[in-house]
Formats: C-alpha cells, sequence, structure tokens
C-alpha cells in the first residue's frame, strides 16, 4: 500500500486523475518503464471503476476499496500460471468474458501484469477486442520495454512511460508544458528553435510521444475550459483558449495524437518532429 501512496503523488496519476475525472481515460493503457507498473495498474483499475463524484480516484469509496484490496470482480488479472506463454485458449477465453457485463463496476478490467507472456498469436487475438469490444472494457498491460507488445496492439493504447521515482516522465512533461507555452504565446522562430532542441537531445520516440501525449492533455483541458468543464483549469489553459480558439485547439489535439501514434512507428524521430512542426504552424498561422 505504501509504493501505491507513493505512485499517487506522481505526475502519471495526476495524469490518469485529470483524465478519469472528466471522462476521458483511454480504454487501453500500457505502463512501461522501471518503476512499480503494479501499483500504476492497480490506481489506474481504481479510477476505472471510481464511484465518486469529484476526482478518480477517490480511493475511499466502495469500489476504489475493492480494488485496492483485490477483491473487485470487475478487475481481473489475465494469468495462465501453467504455462510459460498465455496460451491461445485463455485469451480466447478472456475475450468471451469480456462480452459479459459487469458484475457490478462500471467497467471490467483486464490487467495482464507481465506482456513477456503475450506471444503474437495471443497479441492477434486481442487486437480485435481492444478495437472494437464492449464500451466498458478496459485494457492494462504492464512491460518494462513496450517493444514486447504489436506495433498494432501499442498504437491502440496510450502508453505512460515510468521511470525511477516517475522522473523520467518529469522531464517530459516539462518539454510538454514549454510547448505548449509556445503554442499560447510564442512565435514561429521560437517554435522551430524548440523542436531542433529536441531533436538535438538526442530524444527517443518513446520520450517524443509522451511530450506529444502530455501536450495533447493539456490542450484537451484548454478546450474543456472553453465549455466550463476542465478538470485542471490553469493559466495556460486559459492563455491556450484565449489565443487559439475552439477550431485550432482540437485541430492540434488531434494532430498531437495522430503524431503519437507515429511514434511507435520505426520512423526516425528528426522526420517526426520535422513533419508535426510543419503541420502545425499551418494550423496556427
Amino acid at each position: 500500500m505504501s509504493g501505491l501512496t507513493e505512485f499517487a503523488k506522481s505526475h502519471t496519476a495526476s495524469r490518469i486523475r485529470a483524465a478519469a475525472t472528466r471522462g476521458a481515460l483511454s480504454h487501453a493503457l500500457i505502463f512501461s518503464g522501471a518503476a512499480n507498473r503494479a501499483d500504476a495498474a492497480v490506481y489506474a483499475s481504481a479510477a476505472f471503476e471510481c464511484a465518486a463524484e469529484g476526482d478518480r480516484p477517490c480511493l475511499s469509496c466502495a469500489h476504489c476499496r475493492k480494488v485496492l484490496g483485490g477483491i473487485h470482480p470487475d478487475v481481473i488479472y489475465v494469468r495462465d500460471p501453467e504455462h510459460k506463454e498465455l496460451s491461445a485458449d485463455v485469451v480466447r477465453a478472456m475475450r468471451t468474458d469480456a462480452f459479459i457485463r459487469p458484475n457490478e463496476g462500471a467497467r471490467k478490467v483486464y490487467i495482464f501484469e507481465d506482456c513477456g507472456i503475450l506471444n503474437e498469436k495471443d497479441q492477434n487475438i486481442l487486437l480485435k477486442t481492444i478495437e472494437e469490444g464492449p464500451p466498458y472494457c478496459a485494457f492494462i498491460f504492464c512491460t518494462e520495454n513496450s517493444a514486447s507488445l504489436l506495433q498494432t496492439v501499442r498504437s491502440r493504447c496510450v502508453e505512460l512511460k515510468l521511470g525511477g521515482g516517475d522522473a523520467g516522465s518529469e522531464g517530459t512533461h516539462e518539454k510538454a508544458l514549454e510547448l505548449c507555452r509556445l503554442l499560447a504565446e510564442g512565435g514561429t522562430a521560437s517554435r522551430t528553435e524548440f523542436f531542433v532542441k529536441l531533436e538535438t537531445s538526442k530524444i527517443t520516440r518513446d520520450e517524443l510521444g509522451a511530450i506529444f501525449e502530455d501536450a495533447r492533455l493539456t490542450l484537451s483541458e484548454a478546450l474543456l475550459s472553453l465549455y466550463g468543464s476542465a478538470a485542471e483549469r490553469t493559466a495556460l489553459t486559459d492563455k491556450l483558449a484565449q489565443r487559439l480558439g475552439r477550431a485550432k485547439l482540437m485541430a492540434l489535439a488531434e494532430l498531437l495524437d495522430e503524431y503519437r501514434i507515429h511514434c511507435t512507428y520505426n520512423v526516425g524521430v528528426g522526420m517526426t518532429t520535422g513533419g508535426f512542426a510543419a503541420e502545425c504552424e499551418h494550423i496556427i498561422l
């Protein structure tokens, strides 16, 4: 429980909380990296099941307590203790179970706590359920390296990379905020300089994808603030809303999501940042 308490203070937890509170938490999450993925999976499961009116997860309602206690009937760990890899029969049984409505929660959450046991056949069986399954289903994949998952699976998920003490997430978070500030206040030259520095810093595709996703969440909050329903309204989201307006915010958020998916492909960071920068300027100007 102490590990979960520490995770709840992290930037990744705040992202989950903000998205869940406004009903926008992706139904398919990947937790990658060296930190405690098990606590992250429990926290996200509580966010899916939480019945609180305010911030989710509240960690105190009946659903949250059951998730924390490992006894929620709709939070299911997909395991196959009899085999080194998950058998196709187990995956097919999970797929069948996914079409049975939740017992008592809002969602049926399937947790794959070690994606090392998912072979290519398993993932291909899962793919259609992730993409076209019932709206009450959610999937959580835990892996040290997301490359263990097929690109087709990764592209349908939001990846949250965990580092020691969540430090890696903090670094990408600061860069995402800088990008958002430049969208709200800067000119073309300053944005170009930002992307040049980003490329020369030898950033990885995973880190670039995290920046795009974090920036997208901030732009989404700015968009929601225009409708009076933002979960985390700040001076930055107000500036973005005032500077860009609804149409540009929506277009940029969609562009960020598109390029986040590009980061899962085997394409160079320079080509990805250059393409994003060009399309970004076309929207803003």
